[in-house]
């Protein structure tokens, strides 16, 4: 169990305004922090709704408008990953390079030790190291997104709800005469979209269909099979709207954006052994390389998949599934475990010339 916890018991929690962050001011009041809330607008209308129950709870509160930042940072990788034929994990770069450190900048600025967010995850410690963990509700656990957060953030931040489910966080906030806000749906997974990615990259980067423009669907042998909008509009493992009639479902396998190409196949084509992955952030690489315990997920909420990690000449990894995956998508994130400790994480590489490396490890 992580017990980073100092003499100094003034923290800044991250408030959203929705169901985790109140549990967490109020779960963090209960045990005697002094709790300051901070409020980041990075979209849409300004947040008021987080400031009311500031109010309420008898929070000192402010907001930070840094929608211009996110904007340029967030955004502007969103579409950027897109348009280079990579699927983005937005939330995974947001946490480091924004949310976190915002919040430390903030917290250091007011004077408060500690940093908090309403995450389902834990923390414990060794050897030295702090371990972002999974939280108790495996449909809650956000650790997969946290991989790329320091050491010097962990040591300061309390996450509050990870030895609690959802339900139970509600039942708190009920007993807590929050009844309203028990009540509360979730939160989109990546705040700044409604509705399909497609549609937004079309709204916010206008010029994308005049770069791009329509491709052909190809076959494993480069095959044509009919023309498709522009590569940006489709990810690894897509089945549902490709508006292409084969006669048998068909799945995207690989898109080449230097051609302009959505290759096409069944389920089957998709599953592999094998995957590259780079700008890996490794807790302690001796626990990760060659540990025949080692699992990894290549999407949020995918079940951990037994591997073997090793690293390649180039600094690349090198992973060996024990059993096959499917999907494996450029861009998203290869996050490690031991147990429900998370050890490490990585990107997705391009699995372009990954034969090469399969026959030198056999």
């Amino acid at each position: 169990m992580w017990n980073g916890i100092g003499k100094n018991k003034r923290v800044l929690v991250g408030m959203s305004g929705g169901i985790d962050s109140t549990a967490t001011c109020l779960m963090l009041q209960e045990q005697g922090y002094e709790v300051i809330g901070v409020t980041m607008w990075v979209w849409g209308d300004e947040p008021a709704e987080a400031a009311a129950l500031a109010r309420e709870m008898g929070v000192e509160h402010y907001v930070a408008d840094v929608r211009e930042g996110f904007r340029d940072t967030i955004v502007r990788y969103f579409m950027d990953e897109y348009r280079a034929g990579r699927t983005p994990n937005p939330c995974v770069m947001c946490n480091p390079l924004f949310k976190f450190r915002l919040l430390e900048e903030w917290a250091d600025k007011l004077g408060c030790a500690h940093m908090a967010t309403g995450h389902y995850i834990r923390l414990t410690e060794r050897n030295g190291h702090v371990y972002v963990c999974v939280g108790d509700d495996e449909k809650k656990d956000q650790s997969y997104f946290l991989w790329r957060l320091g050491q010097e953030v962990l040591r300061r931040c309390i996450f509050p709800l990870g030895t609690y489910t959802k339900p139970r966080v509600r039942d708190y906030l009920r007993a807590k005469g929050y009844a309203v806000k028990a009540e509360d749906g979730e939160s989109m997974e990546v705040c700044f979209i409604k509705g399909d990615y497609r549609d937004f990259l079309r709204e916010h980067c206008p010029e994308i269909d005049k770069e791009v423009g329509p491709g052909w669907f190809v076959n494993a042998e480069g095959v044509k099979l009919g023309q498709h909008k522009g590569f940006p509009y489709y990810t690894i493992g897509q089945r549902k709207g490709l508006e292409i009639a084969l006669g048998k479902p068909a799945y995207v396998l690989k898109i080449n954006p230097e051609k302009n190409t959505v290759m096409l196949g069944d389920a089957g084509q998709l599953k592999t052994e094998w995957m590259l992955a780079e700008r890996d952030l490794l807790v302690d690489e001796s626990e990760v390389l060659g540990n025949p315990d080692v699992c990894v997920r290549i999407r949020y909420r995918g079940k951990p998949l037994p591997c073997e990690v090793n690293r390649l000449d180039d600094g690349r990894l090198l992973v060996h599934f024990r059993e096959e995956a499917s999907a494996v998508a450029p861009g998203q994130s290869a996050v490690f475990y031991l147990g429900d400790r998370l050890v490490g994480g990585a990107f997705i590489a391009s699995q372009r010339g990954i034969g090469m490396y399969v026959e030198q490890s056999k």
